[in-house]
Parts: C-alpha cells; sequence; structure tokens
C-alpha cells in the first residue's frame, strides 16, 4: 500500500508555486498585455486581441528610434559575448600555472562584481572626460583643426560602452572558466602530447570540445548581461543610447501597451538567445559522447 505524502510536502509546493509565480507572472502578464487591441490599457480586462501595438512599435514611438536602439543593443551584447568568451578562456588556461602576482590579478579582475554598477559607470565617463581634455589640449597645441573643429567625446557604443559592460560579464565569465578548468582532467592534455600533437591542436581537439559547453554558457552570460545593463551604461554609453535606456526612458512617458510589446521583443530576444546557447549546448555534448564512444570502440 502506497503511503501518503507528508503534509510539509504540500506546503513546500505551495510556496514553489507561489515563487514561480511571483517570479514569472509579471513576464506573463506583460506578455499577455500586449497583445490587446487598439483600445487597449495598461491593465486588465483586456480589450480586444490583436498585434496592433507591436505595429505601432516599430512604426516608431515618437522622438524615440526603437528600431536603431535595437540593433544597438543587439550588436553590443554580440560584440561583449564574444570578447568574453575569449577573454575568459584565454585567462582560464593561464591561471592554470602559478605565475607572480597572480592572487592580485584574480583580485582585480573580479573587484568590479562588488563595487556599485553606477560608480563603475561614473568612473568610466570621468576617465574619458580626462581622455577627451587631454585630446584637446593635444590638437590645441599642435594646431590639429580636425580636432579642435570636430572632435567631440572619444566615449562611444563600442567604446566607453564595451568597456563598461565588459567590466559587469568578464569576472562572471573569469570564474566559470576558472571552475571549469580546476575540474579538467590533464591525462587528456598528455595523451594528445604523447601521441604527437602541437599544444595548438591539443586545444582544438582536445580541450576546447570538452570545455565547448561551457565555453557557450559564458557566451550566454555574456550577452544576456550586456541584453539588459542599465546603471552600467547610463553615464559611459555616449550619445547613443542602449535599447534598456530607451526603455527605461519611456516608461515614465508612454501609458499605451506599446510599452508592453517592447518588453515582449527584447523577453522574446533573450529567451531565443538561451534557447540557442542551450541547443548548442546539447549538441556539443552529443557530439562530445558520440566521438568518445567512436574512439572507445576503435580502441577494441
Amino acid at each position: 500500500m502506497r503511503e501518503g505524502r507528508p503534509a510539509s510536502f504540500y506546503i513546500l509546493a505551495a510556496v514553489f508555486a507561489l515563487f514561480v509565480l511571483f517570479l514569472y507572472g509579471p513576464t506573463l502578464t506583460i506578455f499577455v498585455l500586449s497583445f490587446q487591441g487598439p483600445q487597449g490599457g495598461l491593465t486588465f480586462p483586456m480589450n480586444g486581441v490583436s498585434t496592433f501595438w507591436f505595429e505601432k512599435l516599430w512604426a516608431g514611438m515618437g522622438v524615440v528610434d526603437i528600431g536603431a536602439a535595437f540593433w544597438r543593443s543587439l550588436e553590443l551584447g554580440l560584440v561583449v559575448m564574444v570578447l568574453t568568451m575569449a577573454f575568459s578562456v584565454l585567462a582560464g588556461l593561464a591561471f592554470r600555472k602559478r605565475f607572480p602576482g597572480q592572487a592580485l590579478l584574480f583580485y582585480t579582475a573580479i573587484a568590479s562584481l562588488i563595487m556599485p554598477s553606477i560608480v563603475v559607470s561614473l568612473g568610466i565617463a570621468l576617465e574619458f572626460r580626462l581622455l577627451d581634455d587631454a585630446i584637446r589640449d593635444f590638437g590645441d597645441s599642435w594646431g590639429i583643426a580636425w580636432i579642435s573643429d570636430d572632435f567631440t567625446t572619444a566615449m562611444g557604443l563600442f567604446r566607453s560602452g564595451l568597456g563598461a559592460h565588459l567590466t559587469w560579464t568578464l569576472p562572471f565569465g573569469l570564474l566559470i572558466m576558472f571552475a571549469v578548468f580546476n575540474r579538467f582532467d590533464r591525462r587528456y592534455e598528455e595523451a594528445a602530447r604523447d601521441l604527437g600533437a602541437s599544444p595548438w591542436q591539443t586545444f582544438r581537439h582536445v580541450v576546447l570540445p570538452i570545455i565547448g559547453a561551457s565555453v557557450v554558457g559564458v557566451g550566454l552570460f555574456g550577452f544576456t548581461l550586456s541584453w539588459d545593463e542599465i546603471a552600467r551604461s547610463s553615464q559611459a554609453i555616449g550619445e547613443q543610447n542602449t535599447l534598456p535606456l530607451e526603455l527605461q526612458g519611456l516608461t515614465t512617458t508612454v501609458t499605451t501597451p506599446e510599452i508592453y510589446a517592447l518588453g515582449t521583443v527584447t523577453t522574446a530576444v533573450s529567451l531565443a538567445v538561451v534557447l540557442t546557447a542551450l541547443g548548442l549546448m546539447a549538441l556539443l555534448r552529443r557530439r562530445r559522447t558520440r566521438h568518445g564512444t567512436d574512439a572507445g570502440q576503435g580502441l577494441v
């Protein structure tokens, strides 16, 4: 005879259900309300069902060019993702061997995690203001006309903005790769070298396939953290705003489901990136398992 579940199980299940509702309820609510008809409002009940607010969104929201902001954030997020993966893997490889100043470099790299984001943003903005003053002084001293007449600031999306985002994404990537290489079995590399593989061949054909899923995870962190970053972008992004900054400004002026449509689009992009990353991880694991099986059969 099957024993019934204890009362604690149902209590914990109810708490977990409330937690999930609290976590995903707002997102689901915004998703539903974004599909209202032309007369829809910001609250329930819904007034019709249509894609009217999405069409209006892409037609433009007054002086704000949502399309341009969307592509700026997407391009920046992709660049941050690639750089985060590359630097994290290289740093993980470098930290496998001890070298002078290793501890200092490690704590310096992750220090930005404990710094308030707005302080980091202000610090980067101050650095670039000092750089701007130095460039102007240089132009005046040497009589360089284009600097004196046309130069405004060195800040920009892929300069100060990129640096600000990397201060947020790189520490996460570094910590992930440190954990991965800490568990890495060096015997695989030793076997490859015994068979005559060069260091590059060992990395490409042995190390990278093993850590591939983790590298994809680092890239996922890099993109998603950059995609919705506001605080570190607020003072350091330059003249062109990213989509989260535009969205923050619109929340005080837009009073229609158009703002919900924008939230649905940004969430869909994040979800697409997550699903793509999970698919790549599953593909890499399956490929690694298949290759391992093939190699084992070849040894029999």
